[in-house]
């Protein structure tokens, strides 16, 4: 097989939805923003020199559907021979199709292709437009279809995880996201353009262009604030909306290429996917899943957790990932473990997510000198994601 590398990986704020700065701002503005701007950060890398784009999107619907990664690869200006797909693993589509992408190189089918992730959660809900469980199978299997806060709530409840420790968890992801974004430590954030409208005099809207730079869901948090909110899944329960994911817009973009095509063009390899897995687990604890696909993956790389210098473990709730954490012995890594705060400060946009910490997780694997790096995610339905980064 082909060596595959990656040269670029960036991303786009994480704004809350229906109340955050990207909330007039379509999915495709998002994604064909930043599959552009992957490109031109690239030296050596023209629109041209591309033949395909993977893109991982939970609700490929409504203004994200009509496949998007084709929609999307136009729009950002590449030229008709780049093709495009949409990918759709639920929690884990962005890092399943930089995956998809890395194979591709790898296999010798392509030579340049962006791995990448898009969901706008204020154009398309949680859920879809029209979801429609299937009746008979709904009946007897209803795990497969509930929320996933109760999904949350079962993990707290099974594997006693307590509320003073899933506000304690949710106030350091917000307060080690506070000081990383004053101290400009997100360095794969591209400042992305947001659109609103206004208004005119003659009854029409005029649509405005604004920049937005960060995260806008970080707020300072304390344990004994967060303590005060209500559940909001379960009567009695112990998962609120602080100790939870925010449901967010954004968009991320990876770009892999052959080490010939490195070499011709003189692109600078930045790391390259070592391995990726999947695996299920039982649906009504869907939040479980790194627990079983980290170490699934390091086994199928040959590696052990003492050599990996960062843990992005996607934070959808408090109480699922203190729990795999717990659960893989790595409460003594905490200094390696979302290092920058979690989805529970930076919010998590469904399908984006994955490309977003793969951008995330190489940025701060740079910024301390480290080598590998997981990306990890629990995914609805009922199964884990998680792949290994080495930087070269």
């Amino acid at each position: 097989m082909k060596d595959a590398y990656i040269v670029q990986s960036i991303r786009t704020p994480g704004c809350k939805q229906n109340r955050g700065l990207f909330k007039e701002t379509r999915p495709e503005e998002l994604l064909s923003f930043i599959l552009k701007t992957a490109v031109e950060k690239t030296d050596g890398l023209k629109p041209d020199d591309l033949e395909d784009v993977m893109v991982g999107c939970a609700f490929p619907e409504g203004e994200q559907g009509l496949n998007i990664g084709r929609v999307a690869a136009k729009m950002a200006g590449f030229p008709d021979h780049v093709s495009g797909a949409t990918v759709n693993r639920f929690c884990s589509s962005g890092l399943e199709a930089i995956a998809l992408a890395s194979a591709r190189v790898q296999m010798g089918w392509s030579d340049i292709t962006i791995g990448a992730g898009v969901e706008s959660m204020t154009f398309v809900p949680m859920g879809g437009n029209a979801p429609r469980p299937h009746p008979e199978y709904s009946a007897t299997n209803p795990e497969m279809y509930i929320s996933m806060g109760i999904t949350a709530e079962n993990v707290a409840n099974r594997y006693n995880v307590s509320r003073e420790d899933q506000d304690k968890f949710a106030a350091a992801s917000q307060n080690k996201a506070v000081r990383a974004r004053d101290n400009g430590l997100f360095t794969e954030i591209i400042p992305t353009p947001a659109y609103k409208y206004e208004k005119q005099e003659d009854g029409t809207y005029k649509k405005i262009e604004f920049i937005v730079e960060h995260d806008d869901g970080i707020r300072a948090s304390t344990p004994e604030g967060l303590a005060k909110l209500g559940a909001v899944f379960a009567a009695g329960g112990s998962v609120t909306a602080a100790n939870s994911s925010q449901t967010t817009d954004g968009a991320a973009a990876t770009i892999v290429a052959s080490k010939e095509k490195c070499d011709e063009l003189g692109l600078k390899p930045i790391a390259k996917l070592i391995s990726y897995t999947t695996i299920g687990c039982r649906s009504d604890e869907m939040g479980v899943g790194p627990r079983y696909a980290i170490p699934k993956v390091l086994k199928q790389a040959g590696m052990t957790y003492d050599q990996i210098d960062i843990f992005e473990i996607n934070e959808a709730f408090a109480s699922q990932a203190l729990y795999c954490i717990r659960e893989l012995g790595l409460e003594k890594s905490m200094d390696k473990i979302n290092i920058h705060g979690g989805a529970i400060a930076l919010g998590h946009p469904l399908g984006c997510t994955g490309a977003k910490l793969t951008a995330t997780c190489l940025a701060n694997l740079k910024e301390v000198k480290g080598k590998y790096g997981i990306v990890a995610m629990c995914i609805g339905g009922g199964m884990g994601a998680a792949a290994i980064f080495e930087m070269v």
